[in-house]
Parts: C-alpha cells; sequence; structure tokens
C-alpha cells in the first residue's frame, strides 16, 4: 500500500477542511477509544488496532497511522482507507498491513460493524492460547459467552485470503478469540465496541487470577448463568455504552487531553 506522504500540519489542514460533521465526531469517538486502550494498558507499543465505519460509505473506515502510540493518536491523525486498502485522503503516515487485513474483513461482511477494535492484551492471549476458551467464571464472562466466536491462529494477518475465513469464523457473534492472538469486538457503535471489549478484557483478567491461586474453582449453577445471559442483550450493552461514555470522555480530559485535536 503506497500513501501519499505530506507534512503533519498539511495534512491535519485538509483533513479538518474535507470532513463532515459526522465524519468529525466519528473521529473523536475513535480517537478517545485509542486512548481508553492505553490508560487501561491494553495497548502493546504501535500494534494492535481500532476501525471505524464512515457513515454513508459501505467501504470506507479510519483506523489507526501505524508508528504512533495509541497515547499519541489524535482525531486528524486517523487515516481514511476503503476495503482495497487506498488511502482516501493525504496522510503522512502509513497503515498496518494486518491490521487493514481483520478489519477490513469485519466491515465488509458486516454492515453493522461500526466499530472493530483488536487487541493483544497479556490476559486476552493467554486465555486465547486455551483449548476451552473463556470460561463462565464471573459475570463479566457469562454476560459474554453467546457472542463469543474463535479463529485459528494463521500467523501474521497479512494474506488477503484469510479475510474470508475470518468472516465466516465471526458470523453474527460480536465477540472474537483469535487463537493463541489476542480479543476482538464488534460494535455498531465506538462506544458499544468498547464497553464490549471492556467486559471480555476484564473476564479474560479475572479468569487468569482464578486459575493462577491453584484453588479449586466454583462454578455458577448453569441455569442460573445462561438465563443472566439470555437477558443481557446488545441493546443493554449499547445503552450501557451511552451511560459510560460521557464520564470516559471526562476522563481523558482530565489524563489524557488532545485526542479531539
Amino acid at each position: 500500500m503506497k500513501l501519499q506522504q505530506l507534512p503533519a500540519a498539511r495534512h491535519e489542514e485538509s483533513t479538518a477542511q474535507a470532513m463532515s460533521a459526522d465524519e468529525a465526531s466519528i473521529r473523536r469517538d475513535l480517537a478517545a477509544c485509542y486512548r481508553l486502550v492505553a490508560l487501561n494498558s491494553w495497548d502493546d507499543l504501535t500494534a494492535t488496532h481500532i476501525s471505524a465505519r464512515l457513515p454513508g460509505a459501505a467501504d470506507e473506515f479510519l483506523i489507526n497511522p501505524h508508528g504512533l502510540l495509541f497515547e499519541e493518536i489524535t482525531a486528524s491523525s486517523l487515516v481514511k482507507v476503503n476495503h482495497a486498502g487506498e488511502t482516501l485522503a493525504p496522510t503522512p503516515y502509513p497503515i498496518n498491513p494486518a491490521g487493514f487485513v481483520i478489519h477490513s474483513a469485519i466491515h465488509m461482511a458486516r454492515a453493522d460493524a461500526g466499530c472493530v477494535i483488536h487487541l493483544h492484551t497479556r490476559d486476552g492471549m493467554a486465555v486465547s492460547a486455551l483449548e476451552e476458551g473463556l470460561l463462565p467464571l464471573t459475570q463479566q464472562a457469562i454476560l459474554v459467552m453467546s457472542e463469543l466466536s474463535f479463529h485459528d491462529y494463521e500467523g501474521v494477518a497479512t494474506d488477503l485470503d484469510e479475510r474470508v475465513r475470518l468472516q465466516r469464523d465471526l458470523g453474527q457473534k460480536n465477540l472474537m478469540f483469535l487463537r493463541n492472538h489476542g480479543t476482538l469486538a464488534v460494535g455498531r457503535t465506538v462506544r458499544e465496541a468498547f464497553r464490549s471489549i471492556a467486559n471480555l478484557e476484564t473476564a479474560c483478567a479475572a479468569q487468569v487470577a482464578a486459575l493462577s491461586m491453584g484453588r479449586p474453582l466454583h462454578f455458577p449453577d448453569p441455569h442460573v448463568a445462561a438465563e443472566a445471559d439470555r437477558k443481557f442483550s446488545r441493546d443493554m450493552m449499547a445503552a450501557s455504552a451511552e451511560r459510560n461514555w460521557p464520564a470516559l470522555l471526562r476522563k481523558l480530559d482530565r489524563e489524557s487531553p488532545g485526542y479531539a485535536d
């Protein structure tokens, strides 16, 4: 993917002039999501990715500029690409081919995929490497069990052919373990995807902690767990995301300002 190289100041000026109000809003939420991932120590240097579909464009989405830490990403530095891997606005930054393959696959297959988050956290990778995956040990785990899917490791995701298998394995689920690799969440909005990945990452961390204690595990009654999972719908997740987002933005304003630039 050959990208046009421009000085950062010119890039930010041209981006600000060209974008719609809807795009500007999505850019701010996506940049905020990157900063929140960094604040939670879920980032992996400049690796892993979060993408957001642009409104009114079936094949356009935003993704991180490769080479920036998540704590450095701003709304104007996000890179606009299409499903062919072409950059659609001047940028001084490249994108990561592996990130493009994973995220384009899901945006292509799922019209409801407004945002896709992929992480390499220690706990997420650990659980992805377990044959049984996530166990119903905690409420957070129980509430995501029915949304989980699995994709076997195929090496660094730079082969476009892998997109078909990613799409097949995700299906209509909203969460995925990329085996021996990490976690992934899909949401209709950035806010919803962040809430989903937060639930999954918390469940993974709790499972790693519980298994590390070397004591007998207590599992909840499977009927109670199934009923709790049934009652926690995607709409409830979305409502929770909307309630939490303003508070998370206030946290960013205190601890990581500048994301909206």
